[in-house]
């Protein structure tokens, strides 16, 4: 069972030592629906391994705070374990910073404020680290959109305790090339696709990624290749070379417009886009998101990374991100959030809701 009544840091190590790799949530899911069901001051819904949670008070305004579950794969780090580093007390595990240390908070939160000045909508939900059509939150949007109805919602993804702003969207191309097979021996009768790929790799290499002001804050794009695949055997030319390509775009671009910008950098080639995610912008002129800021503190900085905050803004929902752990640690081996700031954005979050 998980204790409700411990305190976030404990709760940030029992549902790490959980493991929840996606596609593996059901568990936690199950745990965590037993411990809100317990809480008589919340109405509690569950929709495959989604735990939705919501005060019913009648209040003038209501905020989605919102969390996702799973993880990426464990590599020989779970269980959690406490460390020090230059004096500064850490939980280092899978799934410290990406975003179970946010989910505690949010799950203290939510068994602590039985009044708060608004209500609030606790959505703990599953799939958010593979493709975006396996989202939970794509799922609800499109079936259950009363679910997610607010007026200003958090994403408790990680950002050092800080306000981030919006999103840059997110978009993978396979770009092709094609060749003729032939045995190696006789290499001038076959055409290497391998070979032809080398343009792709020679654009990628000297693109320069835009930086572009939105609303006040400064999103960096990027274009990269993260995987080449080709071959057939160690004797023979290969037919085909595919070169998949991540671009991450400024929230002033739409999808439609980045996938034309990547079609223009590979103009020649075959693209394919296997994924795309529209960013969202940053919303922080809502007075909403500015009461927030103003109460937790801090500068808002814009998100590098996607993050579901784009689901709420596409459904006119202004959003934040807000959560413990170094963004740059996320799926990193050494994953690990400091104490300090799980009770910091705990702290914040309690002073601005109650």
């Amino acid at each position: 069972m998980l204790d409700l009544t411990s305190n976030s840091v404990d709760l940030t190590r029992a549902i790490c030592d959980i493991p929840s790799v996606s596609g593996d949530e059901g568990h936690l899911a199950d745990l965590i629906e037993e411990a809100v069901r317990a809480l008589p001051h919340l109405e509690v819904i569950r929709d495959g391994d989604t735990i939705i949670a919501r005060t019913n008070l009648g209040r003038a305004r209501r905020v989605a705070i919102a969390g996702h579950i799973d993880t990426v794969p464990i590599n020989r780090n779970v269980p959690t374990r406490t460390v020090d580093i230059d004096g500064e007390e850490f939980i280092w595990g899978r799934g410290t910073v990406d975003m179970k240390a946010g989910v505690a908070v949010q799950l203290k939160l939510a068994a602590d404020l039985v009044a708060p000045k608004a209500d609030i909508t606790w959505i703990w939900y599953d799939h958010e680290e593979v493709a975006a059509a396996l989202n939970a939150l794509t799922r609800i949007a499109a079936t259950r959109t009363d679910l997610l109805a607010a007026d200003f919602a958090i994403l408790g993804e990680p950002s050092n305790g800080q306000v981030e702003g919006g999103c840059n969207g997110h978009m993978r191309a396979i770009i092709r090339t094609h060749g003729v097979r032939s045995h190696s021996a006789r290499s001038w009768i076959g055409e290497n696709a391998i070979h032809k790929a080398a343009p792709i790799l020679e654009r990628l290499a000297s693109y320069t990624a835009r930086e572009v002001p939105v609303d006040g804050l400064v999103y960096r794009e990027g274009l990269n290749a993260v995987r080449i695949t080709g071959g057939v055997a160690g004797n023979v030319i290969p037919d085909l070379c595919e070169v998949e390509v991540n671009y991450r775009f400024a929230p002033s671009r739409s999808g439609a417009e980045a996938e034309a910008h990547v079609r223009e950098v590979f103009e020649g080639f075959e693209v394919e886009v296997i994924d795309m995610a529209e960013g969202a912008r940053p919303g922080l002129d809502d007075p909403l998101a500015q009461e927030f800021v103003a109460a937790v503190g801090g500068t808002a900085q814009p998100k590098y990374g996607w993050t579901d905050v784009a689901r709420f803004s596409a459904l006119g929902i202004p959003a934040v991100n807000y959560g413990p752990g170094d963004p740059q640690l996320a799926h990193h081996d050494e994953e690990r959030v400091a104490v300090a700031q799980i009770r910091d954005v705990e702290r914040g979050l309690r002073a601005w809701l109650t």
